[in-house]
């Protein structure tokens, strides 16, 4: 009788500790499971800013196009006068420098726009657009000084093509076109999420 006593009591004092154990490895499992839900739940979110600021950030490039048209319907307006061989820094109308300006090494091109560009005066800036992006540009012709252009001193072509008609009989006249001045239109645009983008084109004309 004492023996069947005993086992049953060690019958049931395995049993408890058993149960103890299974609980406390339910509550690190559970603790575990948590922590990785918690993870997961923090890597979407970081994945979802990221895809957002990526978004944004594509918006600003693709609104640089409308500087960038404004600046080309500008130059293609006033290319057959004097109008582009001198600065234009103040007035209301568009805004325009007739030489080249570089950052200098080791400046970056915020920096060098607001610390040169913006406060010469040769800033354009457009409305906001529907997305919240503000366009700001400048015009600069990639000429060494202001002035009539002059070869060497402004980027051109390396060649000016000449041409003699399909005859070489007397009285031909040889065409001599004339040579094309280059102009970098650099873009600035600001938006949401404090982005920020920079766009360049290089026309001739």
């Amino acid at each position: 009788m004492l023996n069947k006593l005993h086992t049953v009591r060690r019958h049931r004092l395995a049993r408890a500790r058993q149960r103890g154990a299974v609980l406390l490895i339910a509550l690190i499992m559970l603790v575990a499971l948590t922590m990785a839900g918690l993870a997961l739940m923090r890597s979407v979110s970081t994945s979802n800013i990221i895809a957002g600021n990526l978004a944004f950030q594509q918006a600003t490039t693709h609104s640089a196009g409308a500087g960038i048209e404004t600046a080309v319907s500008w130059l293609q307006a006033n290319t057959a006068n004097t109008t582009l061989h001198s600065n234009i820094l103040t007035g209301s109308g568009m805004r325009y420098v007739a030489q080249r300006q570089d950052p200098t090494s080791g400046q970056s091109w915020d920096a060098f726009w607001t610390g040169t560009l913006a406060s010469s005066g040769a800033v354009n800036a457009l409305p906001a657009d529907a997305a919240g992006n503000t366009v700001s540009f400048v015009i600069h012709r990639l000429c060494n000084s202001a002035g009539a252009p002059t070869y060497p001193g402004c980027s051109a072509p390396a060649v000016n093509v000449q041409s003699a008609g399909n005859s070489f009989g007397s009285g031909v006249i040889a065409l001599n076109p004339t040579r094309e001045v280059y102009y970098r239109i650099t873009a600035r645009v600001t938006g949401p999420r404090n982005t920020l983008s920079y766009v360049q084109a290089v026309v001739s004309q």
